[in-house]
């Protein structure tokens, strides 16, 4: 099993708590990196930094991770990517589901100050 896949087996079927709090550790060396005052808003130092929240990260290195499998000359590779994902309501969890996952209001709010950003440019 390579890193990659490793990797994305963790975060895939991690804890949001966990996810949480590393997303919570991020933002803290964001501003430490920035020195930034404690009133500017996580979501603009992501947007300034041009750096990814956590769950944005996981959701590009997941959709990357099933395009590359997708497309390999392995079948079994490529039979293994073609499924539907099951409903939200299933209790097993499989890495193509946090693909589907709603993002976090710190993604939301990053995703919303670029789109403001982009129309005024």
């Amino acid at each position: 099993m390579s890193f990659f896949s490793l990797k994305e087996k963790v975060s895939t079927h991690a804890d949001p708590k966990v996810l949480y709090r590393l997303q919570v550790v991020q933002n803290k060396f964001c501003r430490a990196a920035t020195d930034a005052h404690w009133c500017v808003r996580n979501s603009i130092l992501h947007r300034d930094m041009e750096l990814p929240t956590l769950t944005k990260w996981m959701k590009d290195a997941s959709k990357r991770f099933f395009d590359i499998a997708g497309s390999h000359p392995n079948a079994l590779l490529r039979a293994a990517v073609d499924y539907q994902p099951l409903p939200s309501t299933h209790f097993l969890r499989r890495p193509r589901n946090v693909l589907i996952d709603p993002p976090d209001a710190l993604t939301a709010a990053v995703d919303s100050l670029n789109d403001v950003n982009d129309t005024h440019d």
